[in-house]
């Protein structure tokens, strides 16, 4: 499946407490498990405004949809081309 980047704009979302994003997080696994097999949560990383997730999905449709779903913002869905880290500069 393809993978893909997601942004969410969040204002102030890297003050919530672990309860928080653990709340978040079991709402999102229902959308999840609502949609079924064609997609994927790999992990997030929050940051002072924003988070960066990482999901595999059949197309980006399902990702938007999830979004919608879930409640949670898709400012900027981004298919990953490749993927390169130190070991490609080898």
């Amino acid at each position: 499946m393809p993978k893909f980047v997601i942004e969410r704009d969040m204002p102030a979302v890297g003050k919530l407490s672990a309860s928080d994003l653990r709340s978040a997080s079991q709402k999102s696994c229902g959308v999840l498990g609502t949609l079924g097999s064609k997609i994927q949560w790999i992990q997030s990383y929050v940051t002072d405004d924003r988070i960066y997730c990482v999901y595999l999905a059949a197309d980006e449709g399902l990702v938007r949809r999830h979004a919608e779903m879930s409640g949670f913002p898709a400012d900027r869905i981004s298919q990953v081309r490749s993927i390169i880290e130190p070991a490609t500069a080898e």
